[in-house]
């Protein structure tokens, strides 16, 4: 028996050895398949959390899309008359060298002034009552004038003047510029 009982534990140690291979061989296949399994939920996980980020930031950009095509639209209907005119600057040229940018801002303000008949502000006369009529000049076009520095402004520009129906007038650059 001894034999034998020898052989029987040999035997079975034998068949679990086997049965641990193909345990593990099956255990291998089976966290493959796991780890793909979950690296595709994983995948599915994410493209659902993009799919739902795209959905919630698309309503914004076109929310913030929309009140900007509203201003602009209230801006052309307000507008009365558009004019461009090409503003000469070389008189600016006759002033010290740190004084002909600000020249040139003070000529585009008074060639305006004159050319859209834009009332000048009195301060003795009793039209106190009424809004005095304003000359804004927008920032491109200071950006221009003073592209150069102080000492350079350009000797002529091109600008876009607007006046909305209350007497105020705009001024930007020309669309070519």
């Amino acid at each position: 028996m001894t034999e034998e009982g020898e052989e029987e534990p040999e035997a079975e140690e034998e068949e679990e050895q086997a049965e641990s291979t193909e345990g593990a061989e099956e255990a291998e296949v089976d966290e493959e398949a796991e780890e793909i399994s979950e690296k595709e939920e994983e995948e599915k996980v994410v493209e659902e959390v993009v799919e739902a980020e795209e959905e919630v930031v698309a309503p914004v950009e076109e929310e913030e899309a929309k009140p900007p095509a509203r201003e602009e639209k209230v801006e052309e209907e307000e507008i009365v008359e558009e004019r461009i005119y090409t503003v000469p600057l070389g008189k600016a040229w006759i002033m010290p060298p740190n004084k002909r940018a600000p020249r040139a801002m003070r000529m585009i303000k008074s060639f305006i002034t004159k050319h859209m008949k834009l009332e000048a502000r009195r301060e003795g006369e009793g039209e106190e009552t009424e809004e005095p009529k304003k000359l804004v000049i927008s920032n491109g076009v200071n950006e221009r004038v003073w592209r150069r520095g102080i000492e350079k402004p350009p000797r002529k520009i091109r600008v876009r003047a607007a006046k909305d129906k209350e007497g105020n007038v705009t001024v930007y650059l020309a669309e070519g510029d």
